[in-house]
């Protein structure tokens, strides 16, 4: 995959060898010789992965980090730290700016490229979910961010899948007080046990005995519970192409063994924390879209979500010869209603309504607030007579006791006019006839008398 690659560095020459080798890969490079231009081209243009220099006169490295992960619109773009400085922490401090990994000059031209591509990937699939949050106005960042802070809380679940006695011992001494580390040491189980246990993070060691790391890692992400969930490959120095086809494959992160205590915490932390912005951009989308379907008022679905499933419904009906009945109801006078106690009045009944209707229906049946004081109600295998008792069930139970308008106001009388249709022979039937002749059974129970059920023969 191609992604816009932002290269930042004093050093014209630096800026020259790593913008060669990128574009070589086909990536579309931009270059900022200084970290506030570095921040302006982020805030004003797409950009996919920094690759940023440390030492560099005015702002240096650290802090143009720390701005970028700190504004909203900016947080969500992966940062490389490339630095000609290699001690514990100068990479401790970077990751604690908030960088997604650390690269020493001279840059291995291997680690550059499959490191970029992993970070572009994850990218990707923000960017993804920021835009449907944004489509549907509803994506709260700063919120998020806010919400993403580790040290508030119980601490994050972590699963270390380690075979090898030394590490499994010494990974929960560094870790224990930050994190609730579970550690499993029987590959074949853990897969199952990270979807039970609410897991945030999973570390997989590269001794694993007779089991393929590699292998476990592609089997997390191919299913479904685990996906989403960032694994970091924990191996030994000698083992750079098991690295590499790890992030091939969709790890997260890596840590070297001897593995150093503040490192290992700063990279969990950064882990958890993209982790848990991506999962809240899921679920805010999640909402918007449950919104977008259901009516605020009674909590049941909407018209929208009616005209969308109706014709899934009439259609599967049609495919397995079931039949297939609508029932309309309509508040009698609401109107009056409305005048007498108000509008609040008019909205507890309307909410006492739709509760009296859930009660009396199935679950398959599909129960929708159609508009105003109408409601819609969807039952699958069905015949007409079957959905005629329903409907006087359902008449039965509305003027069978009083609604409360409001705290303290006395219980008001409230009855319904219900009209239900069945379909006919699929042959020869269609959803608008359908729906039209349990509308005109509706009319029909207005205009004789109200406070009752007409069902015409199918």
């Amino acid at each position: 995959m191609t992604a816009r690659i932002l290269v930042v560095d004093d050093v014209p020459a630096n800026l020259r060898l790593l913008e060669a080798r990128l574009t070589a890969e086909y990536y579309d490079v931009v270059t900022a010789r200084s970290g506030q231009d570095a921040l302006e081209i982020c805030e004003s243009s797409r950009v996919d992965v920094v690759l940023l220099d440390i030492m560099m006169p005015g702002m240096d490295g650290f802090e143009v980090c720390e701005r970028l992960k700190s504004d909203p619109s900016t947080a969500h773009i992966p940062v490389v730290i490339v630095t000609a400085l290699d001690g514990t922490q100068e990479r401790i401090r970077g990751l604690e700016a908030g960088a997604d990994d650390f690269l020493t000059k001279p840059v291995n031209d291997l680690q550059l490229v499959t490191r970029v591509k992993s970070l572009a990937r994850l990218k990707a699939l923000t960017d993804e979910l920021r835009l449907r949050a944004e489509t549907t106005r509803n994506i709260e960042i700063e919120q998020m961010l806010k919400a993403n802070r580790l040290d508030d809380g119980a601490p994050p679940v972590v699963l270390l899948v380690e075979e090898e006695g030394a590490s499994a011992d010494r990974i929960p001494r560094m870790l224990r007080g930050l994190f609730d580390l579970k550690t499993v040491s029987d590959p074949q189980k853990f897969a199952f046990g990270a979807v039970e246990r609410n897991v945030e993070c999973i570390m997989v060691s590269t001794r694993l005995g007779s089991h393929d790391p590699l292998r476990l890692c592609a089997h997390l992400r191919a299913l479904e519970g685990t996906r989403s969930i960032p694994i970091v490959l924990l191996a030994d120095g000698e083992e750079e192409d098991t690295v590499v086809r790890g992030l091939e494959l969709g790890i997260n992160d890596y840590l070297v063994k001897p593995i150093e205590k503040q490192e290992l915490v700063a990279r969990l932390r950064t882990q958890i924390r993209r982790k848990r912005y991506n999962d809240g951009l899921r679920s805010s989308f999640a909402r918007t879209v449950e919104m977008a379907v259901t009516d605020p008022l009674t909590g049941l679905h909407n018209r929208r979500y009616l005209d969308s499933h109706l014709q899934t419904l009439f259609d599967r009906a049609r495919a397995r010869n079931k039949p297939l009945s609508i029932m309309f109801a309509d508040i009698d006078r609401f109107k009056l209603i409305n005048d007498t106690w108000g509008h609040d009045g008019g909205d507890a009944v309307l909410r006492e309504f739709a509760a009296r209707l859930r009660k009396t229906l199935r679950a398959i049946d599909l129960v929708c607030r159609y508009g105003g004081e109408e409601f819609v109600v969807v039952m699958p295998d069905t015949e007409l007579a079957v959905a005629e008792r329903v409907a006087e069930r359902v008449r039965g139970e509305i003027a069978g006791e009083g609604f409360r308008t409001g705290d303290g106001k006395p219980a008001i009388s409230v009855t319904a006019s219900l009209g239900v249709a069945s379909s006919r022979s699929m042959d020869e039937d269609s959803l608008d006839d359908l729906v039209k002749r349990a509308d005109e059974a509706l009319y029909e129970a207005k205009r004789s008398g109200r406070n009752r059920v007409v069902a015409p023969a199918a």
